[in-house]
């Protein structure tokens, strides 16, 4: 198995996720590029503008730059970031990572 590259602490609903000895539990690879993704999304206010935007066109332009927040980051492919609204606070990021080729999608749940 190859080394994890990229490690980070594991965030679940803005608190560290904590295993049985209380301890902050690690995440890896893509599902820390993942969580790195959201939560620059989080801190731009996307997500915020994201919920207080009604008006479908420019409910529209927020997911592209929802998209294109994501692209910045170095560790994905420009082009492959795809924002999906599943409900009007709910939206599913899917992107593609250099790293780890065609399976390499990230799936990012936002709640808006």
């Amino acid at each position: 198995m190859p080394d994890k590259r990229y490690i980070d602490i594991k965030v679940i609903d803005g608190g560290w996720q904590m295993d049985a000895g209380q301890q902050p539990e690690a995440t890896s690879d893509l599902y820390s590029i993942a969580q790195d993704i959201k939560h620059a999304i989080m801190e731009k206010g996307l997500a915020r503008e994201l919920q207080a935007e009604r008006n479908p066109a420019l409910r529209a332009d927020v997911l592209v730059r929802i998209e294109q927040e994501a692209e910045r980051d170095i560790r994905v492919i420009p082009g492959t970031a795809t924002a999906t609204e599943v409900s009007s606070d709910y939206i599913t990021l899917s992107a593609e990572a250099y790293e780890y080729g065609p399976t390499g999608d990230i799936t990012i749940e936002v709640m808006a």
